[in-house]
């Protein structure tokens, strides 16, 4: 019993551990693209409102691929980089029209044509939205394939639960922290 609570603890450790790299990676995303948006609403398109947050939004979605690919998700990323590309645009499109769903909401419907009321509904509420839809997506779609075959990944999730039980992964040795894992490709886990 003991040892299926230790499985569990590591996997929500590893869970917690993503989810975090993600909410880092997404408010870094939410800076660019409330920033962004702010900035065009207030000079080059004060009277495109749907324009400055399509705009922003494409370049925080292109900094959050580079991100998660090489960070949050680096144990997941697929093989074929074009369709993983597709694949996060597709997700993207769906989370970006979230967040226009929001504002145009707001602007249409609700007559709320104000930079505040378009900033608040768009970018706070629809980005909420949003950033749920998306991390289910990249998760369970796009950066759904383990690395476990590439020699340049190290933290494979067998070795991080090994690392966090203090016991060895399947096929690995008793102590994942010894210098000496040169049969497997991998440098030695930390």
């Amino acid at each position: 019993m003991n040892r299926v609570i230790d499985r569990f603890e590591a996997l929500w450790h590893l869970f917690v551990k993503e989810l975090m790299k993600f909410g880092v990676v997404g408010a870094l995303a939410f800076v660019i693209n409330a920033s962004l948006t702010w900035l065009l609403m207030h000079s080059y398109l004060q009277d495109g409102h749907l324009k400055a947050k399509f705009i922003a939004t494409v370049v925080a979605i292109l900094f959050s691929w580079v991100a998660n690919r090489l960070w949050t998700f680096r144990h997941k990323r697929q093989s074929d980089k074009r369709r993983e590309l597709v694949q996060f645009l597709v997700a993207n499109g769906i989370g970006m029209a979230i967040e226009l769903g929001c504002l145009g909401f707001s602007y249409y419907l609700l007559g709320l044509t104000s930079a505040t009321a378009s900033f608040i509904s768009g970018t706070i509420i629809g980005t909420i939205l949003g950033t749920i839809f998306r991390y289910f997506a990249y998760r369970f779609w796009v950066f759904a394939e383990e690395l476990d075959e590439d020699p340049d990944f190290a933290d494979t999730a067998a070795l991080e639960i090994a690392r966090i039980t203090g016991r060895a992964a399947a096929g690995e040795r008793e102590h994942p922290g010894h210098e000496d894992h040169e049969d497997t490709g991998r440098p030695a886990a930390r």
